[in-house]
């Protein structure tokens, strides 16, 4: 198919990879709920090969009861709105698999890791949801931009040969971790009191101290800790949960604004072939917007891949 011809052309075994089997579809979409579905429900139909990346079912878990949305007589639980639409999904012949993504790489093309593979396409479909609030330490939202950063892909270049330290305990912390490492002169993982939920190589060494705040002028310069100790670092990055499609948008240069991804009316971001949908993007966090943005940016997706057919 086309993917297939496009990724030999753009991809270039990193060392590291070179042993893995990429595997590569028409359209990845990030997010098994209402938006990437929807989408994915489109995709499908219009004959790409669509593969749908989830890691749970997200915000809809926490719904007990949704009795605002069409077509149904009674309650609904959101777990169980979930399991009917990968199940819609898996009768349309969308491959859907459990999994988290750690990160998205863009040379003209798209290669999405996630904790044990990777997958290619000439087209992604962010829809994971809403990005997820930062924690709650004294210092890191006056610092952001000042030694706070929330992409190592994006700001490593700035702490050449400096100390830094990533804030998280997961895939997504060792993810940006492993980022950085070539790049700046160490790296040190704060799990802010949590175990560690990554196995961690011993060339990045992991602190589990609580953090009490994040000090400096004009710039970072220290964490200090609840027992009243200090680490001296230049940047502190971000990276605690699951990476958000917000991550990702940014990761890649796509545009966003005030924690949302910024879309044209086709739900197209900044960067050619990548799309949003669903809570991401902003606006009304409602399951009906999120099906209407997956429908949309389906659409244009499909627009998109049947023109770079075209041109071959």
């Amino acid at each position: 198919m086309l993917s297939r011809n496009i990724n030999r052309l753009w991809h270039i075994l990193k060392p590291e990879t070179a042993e893995k089997v990429l595997k590569m579809s028409d359209v990845i979409i990030l997010g098994n709920g209402p938006a990437g579905i929807s989408a994915a429900a489109y995709t499908a139909r219009a004959g790409l090969e669509t593969l749908v990346i989830g890691r749970d079912s997200g915000s809809l878990s926490k719904a007990g009861e949704i009795e605002n949305y069409y077509g149904f007589p009674e309650p609904i639980s959101g777990e169980q709105l979930v399991r009917n639409g990968l199940d819609q999904a898996s009768r349309l012949g969308v491959t859907t698999i459990e999994d988290e993504v750690v990160g998205i790489q863009y040379d003209g093309g798209f290669t999405v890791q996630t904790k044990t593979e990777e997958y290619q396409a000439p087209i992604v479909i962010l829809a994971t949801g809403a990005a997820r609030r930062a924690p709650a330490i004294e210092g890191l939202r006056e610092l952001e931009g000042k030694g706070v950063s929330y992409c190592a892909v994006c700001d490593a270049f700035f702490y050449r040969g400096k100390h830094v330290a990533v804030l998280g305990d997961g895939n997504y912390a060792l993810h940006e971790a492993q980022e950085l490492l070539p790049v700046v002169g160490s790296v040190t993982v704060l799990t802010n009191g949590c175990e560690p939920a990554a196995a961690f190589p011993p060339e990045i060494p992991v602190d589990k101290r609580e953090i009490a705040a994040l000090q400096g002028g004009k710039v970072l310069e220290t964490v200090r800790f609840k027992d009243g100790s200090a680490l001296p670092v230049s940047g502190v990055f971000v990276a605690q949960g699951v990476a958000s499609s917000g991550d990702f948008a940014r990761s890649i240069g796509a545009q966003t604004e005030g924690g949302r991804i910024v879309v044209d009316e086709n739900m197209q971001t900044s960067v050619p072939g990548l799309y949003a949908a669903g809570d991401c993007t902003g606006g009304m966090l409602q399951i009906s917007k999120a099906v209407y943005d997956g429908a949309k940016a389906a659409t244009s997706a499909i627009q998109y891949y049947r023109k770079l057919k075209k041109a071959r």
